[in-house]
């Protein structure tokens, strides 16, 4: 018992660690996300009130107006490169599965395009064949817009060489420390808001939209990704640390019913060892 008390109280400690070292890193992530929000907001407002007067238009970009078909879908799934942060990494994984189960139901075809170890490892075990690329960020000590780039020229690559239709970016969106929605959110092609496409107010663009757009889609196929990029690593940060904190939680309450255990089985071993020399005194 003094062994099991002594490998608790030190596991205690290693929690407790690694939950001051998650608080002390999620205000910097939280502040990150919350920074990149109203820039994503607002080119995608930007984008989509140019989409809504191109609307129709012959020359408009592929990544607007789509490829015209709906049967191969690329599914982005960003996770966590680490554990130890109760349902984050899951709950994401959960989102993709349950969409890419309810495609192949309708007959289409999905494809998965990995950024993150953990939601790579738990994918494969279903999907392994259907996994076009993994792309692991552990090495990566701060992210920053190019890990974005990067990403998006792969995206941007498989779709120019028609290897998908339709491309959902699935993700964890920060609101708290405990509380971190899963989100689908589909890029391409991109989804014009209805508000901005039946805008009353008139617009002189120069260039022109589709040039405008041209331009704009890819670098707002980034921006949307850093986003996610950023709201995963703060969601990852809250759910370590709440999950660690329950964790440290567990270990005093084991911690105190052993050391009952242990006062116990002391007491009573006394008791015992009390008993058998009183009554060895009374038989001499």
């Amino acid at each position: 018992m003094r062994v099991r008390i002594a490998s608790t109280k030190a596991t205690q400690k290693i929690t407790k660690a690694m939950q001051m070292v998650a608080a002390s890193k999620l205000r910097r992530a939280q502040t990150a996300a919350e920074a990149a929000r109203p820039y994503a907001d607002k080119m995608s407002a930007v984008i989509s009130n140019i989409a809504g007067a191109a609307a129709g238009s012959p020359g408009a970009p592929t990544l607007l107006a789509g490829t015209g078909r709906d049967q191969v879908h690329l599914l982005l799934v960003c996770t966590g490169e680490r554990g130890l942060s109760g349902a984050f990494n899951s709950s994401i994984v959960r989102l993709a599965r349950e969409r890419a189960q309810a495609l192949m139901a309708q007959g289409k075809d999905v494809k998965f395009f990995c950024v993150g170890r953990k939601g790579y490892d738990q994918l494969r075990r279903l999907f392994d064949k259907q996994i076009v690329e993994h792309l692991d960020l552990r090495s990566v000590r701060q992210l920053g817009f190019v890990n974005a780039e990067d990403i998006a020229k792969k995206v941007l690559a498989r779709f120019e060489n028609g290897e998908f239709d339709v491309c959902t970016l699935f993700y964890s969106r920060f609101r708290s420390v405990i509380a971190q929605i899963p989100t689908a959110q589909q890029i391409i092609p991109l989804v014009v808001e209805e508000g901005a496409a039946a805008s009353t107010t008139s617009y002189e663009y120069e260039p022109e939209e589709d040039e405008i757009l041209t331009r704009l889609l890819p670098r707002n196929l980034a921006v949307q990704i850093f986003r996610a990029l950023l709201e995963n690593n703060a969601s990852f940060y809250g759910a370590q640390m709440s999950a660690m904190d329950n964790a440290t939680r567990n270990a005093g309450e084991m911690i105190r019913k052993q050391t009952l255990v242990y006062n116990r089985t002391r007491q009573a071993q006394i008791t015992k060892e009390l008993i058998e020399i009183i009554s060895g005194a009374e038989a001499v």
